[in-house]
């Protein structure tokens, strides 16, 4: 076991090992690969959270768990079970987990891949050095839940059986660099990231993220991938957040949670219907939910009962899926404001937008982890209190207003379209 704990500085990414301080004390992440946890792993994190931490958990935006409210005394033996149970990460300064997965993955029907196995190989192949935390890989095999808005710094997808389209995020969306067999994405893949990691070493940048650096310098790392030319794919339907969900051996059920936090007893629950009802597996998923394979077609219904009364979101069209927001002040020590309250206040005022799928983000600072890609309309907290207004963007993008929780409402209420509520919060113009 390792000796003594390294507190990281807020902004960079928390785990088992390194901890961060946070407003409700010590957030340890746990970064299981694909967010796959069997019955018994569940049911020990659920008990460690209450027993360690403060009974709550958060299931992030990448697909990860976090336990929240730490305490300093109780963090050692915290950390000793996650190690004995294999979920601490490995040692080292790198990502504490490369890549992302749909919690689908290995069992969509519609995939053109395997995508569990090229993130294995990609896992395998890429120990760079000197690559910074916060880099990853999404890695899409095409089927049901896209992954192109989670802001990764490479994103492959599959777009036929033996081919795999590179990207890179940008503000207008997704730029695609090209296109290799599936056997050379691993090898590709790692000339990519060791090739950001060897410029970042020369000076030759100062970009912490792939995804941030200037566009000469991505072609650059292209052509020493050798991607050859690519057709950028179709664009996909939005990843469901909730419902059942066809998937190989039965369905699997998608289960949602208010800005994804959930407690203790409500993972230790979800670990008893997988043994029940499923396959004994739960997949953290990149929506901020929780997914159960391999649930028989006739179970469903019963499942679904049982979860919407322990507080689980489990309809598609729910409008509180629209609604996201970080765990807020005091909860995160970076939040200007309570943006879980205030996301509950400003949803009061739009509820036939949020039936209507509009997305609404509240961010309690600009970091914006509970959801890093565009929403129709963004709200990033501020120091005096409250919002930035960012149409159509993300929480790092430039604010067109700056109101006050009632103001936004005020302006919400009357509004029933999605035209409306362009003209209401119009963009900024370029």
């Amino acid at each position: 076991m390792s000796g003594a704990k390294h507190i990281v500085p807020r902004g960079w990414c928390p785990g088992v090992r390194r901890p961060m301080e946070t407003g409700d004390g010590l957030l340890v992440r746990l970064h299981p690969f694909g967010g796959a946890l069997d019955a018994a792993q569940a049911r020990l994190v659920a008990g460690a959270a209450h027993d360690h931490g403060n009974g709550l958990l958060d299931i992030t935006a990448r697909g990860n768990l976090q336990i929240r409210g730490v305490r300093d005394e109780t963090y050692p033996g915290l950390l000793a079970l996650l190690e004995r149970e294999g979920l601490a990460e490995p040692e080292g300064d790198g990502p504490n987990r490369l890549t992302t997965l749909s919690p689908l993955a290995g069992l969509d029907p519609d995939e053109r891949c395997d995508a569990r196995a090229l993130a294995q190989d990609i896992e395998r192949r890429t120990g760079v050095a000197d690559l910074p935390p916060k880099v990853f890989v999404t890695v899409d095999g095409g089927g049901a839940m896209p992954l192109d808005a989670l802001g990764a710094d490479l994103h492959l997808q599959a777009t036929e059986s033996d081919t795999i389209a590179f990207a890179v995020p940008s503000p207008d969306g997704l730029v695609w660099t090209g296109a290799t067999p599936l056997a050379h994405a691993p090898d590709a893949a790692h000339a990519m990231l060791s090739g950001f990691a060897q410029m970042r070493r020369a000076g030759r940048t100062e970009a912490r993220r792939l995804r941030d650096l200037h566009p000469d310098h991505v072609r650059e790392l292209a052509a020493s991938a050798a991607l050859g030319p690519v057709k950028a794919p179709t664009r996909r339907q939005a990843a469901p957040r909730a419902g059942i969900l066809p998937a190989v051996n039965g369905c699997a059920i998608l289960l949602a949670l208010p800005f994804g936090r959930c407690s203790a007893a409500q993972l230790a629950q979800a670990a008893e219907w997988s043994e029940r009802f499923g396959n004994g597996e739960i997949r953290l998923s990149f929506t901020r939910g929780a997914l159960l394979p391999g649930v028989a077609e006739t179970d469903a219904p019963s499942l679904l009962s049982e979860a919407e009364r322990a507080g689980f979101i489990t309809a598609a069209d729910d409008p509180r899926l629209s609604l996201l927001a970080c765990p807020g002040k005091p909860d995160c020590a970076s939040a200007k404001t309570q943006a879980p309250a205030d996301a509950l206040r400003i949803a009061e005022a739009c509820p036939g937008l949020l039936a209507q799928g509009v997305s609404l983000h509240v961010s309690g600072c600009p970091k914006g982890c509970a959801h890093p890609g565009k929403a129709d309309l963004t709200l990033v907290g501020r120091t005096e209190g409250g919002y930035d207004v960012v149409p159509n963007g993300c929480a790092r993008d430039a604010a067109t207003l700056h109101l006050s929780v009632e103001d936004i409402m005020t302006r919400l209420l009357p509004l029933q379209t999605v035209d409306a509520l362009r003209r209401a919060f119009p963009e900024p113009t370029r």
